[in-house]
C-alpha cells in the first residue's frame, strides 16, 4: 500500500522516509496500529504500522507541556481558591477538582464547626464546580477525602453516599495533621468529561 498524497506530504514535512506499509501488513497482519510521532526531549520520534489493510496510515501527536491543553474552571457558586491554584483544571477530557472545603461561597466562612454540615457543604460546592465544567457527580471517577479526625469516617460516608451514584468512584481517605482554616473535612476529585 502506498502513501496517500496527504500522508506523503506529512512524511516529507518531517523528513521521514516513505514506508511501504504493504510489507508491514504482510509481516504483521495482527497489528492494528497507526502512525505516531511524539516529542521525546528535543528529538522527534516516530513509528508507523498499518491501521487496517485497506486504509492509509495517519499521524497522531502527543504534547505534554502545552499550556493550551489545560483550561481553568472558575465559578462564583463555589468558594474561591485560597491560594495560587484553580478551583479545577480541564485537561485532555479530564477534570481535576482541587480540594474543596465546607465554606459558604458568599461569605467565605464555614457553614458550621460540625463535620456533617461541612461535608454537606463541601459536596454542594464540588457539585457547582462540576456543573461549571460540564460534569456531574456521576462523572467523578476518583475522590480523595482528608479528615482532621478519622473517627468522623462513618459520618462523612453517610453524607458522601447520597451524592455519588453507583458505581461509586474510586476513593482514598486519610486523616491529616491539619487542613486549611482548621476545616474538619476536605475533598478533591477527578472526573471524566
Amino acid at each position: 500500500m502506498a502513501w496517500t498524497a496527504s500522508g506523503l506530504a506529512f512524511a516529507r514535512s518531517f523528513n521521514l522516509p516513505a514506508i511501504n506499509t504493504g510489507v508491514l501488513r504482510s509481516r504483521a497482519p495482527i497489528i492494528a496500529g497507526l502512525a505516531c510521532a511524539y516529542v521525546a526531549g528535543s528529538r522527534l520520534r516516530w513509528s508507523i504500522a498499518p491501521l487496517f489493510s485497506n486504509r492509509s496510515p495517519f499521524a497522531c501527536f502527543s504534547v505534554s507541556n502545552d499550556a493550551s491543553i489545560k483550561e481553568a474552571v472558575v465559578t462564583d457558586k463555589a468558594p474561591a481558591a485560597l491560594g495560587p491554584y484553580s478551583q479545577a483544571i480541564k485537561a485532555n477530557n479530564t477534570l481535576f477538582v482541587s480540594g474543596v472545603l465546607g465554606l459558604i461561597p458568599e461569605t467565605g466562612k464555614f457553614v458550621s464547626d460540625n463535620v456533617e454540615e461541612q461535608t454537606e457543604q463541601v459536596l454542594k460546592n464540588m457539585g457547582e464546580i462540576l456543573k461549571a465544567s460540564g460534569a456531574s457527580y456521576s462523572s467523578v471517577v476518583k475522590t480523595t477525602i482528608m479528615l482532621a479526625d478519622l473517627k468522623d469516617f462513618k459520618k462523612v460516608n453517610e453524607i458522601y453516599a447520597k451524592y455519588f451514584p453507583a458505581p461509586a468512584p474510586a476513593r482514598s481517605t486519610y486523616q491529616v495533621a491539619a487542613l486549611p482554616l482548621d476545616a474538619r473535612v476536605e475533598i478533591e476529585c477527578i472526573a471524566a468529561l
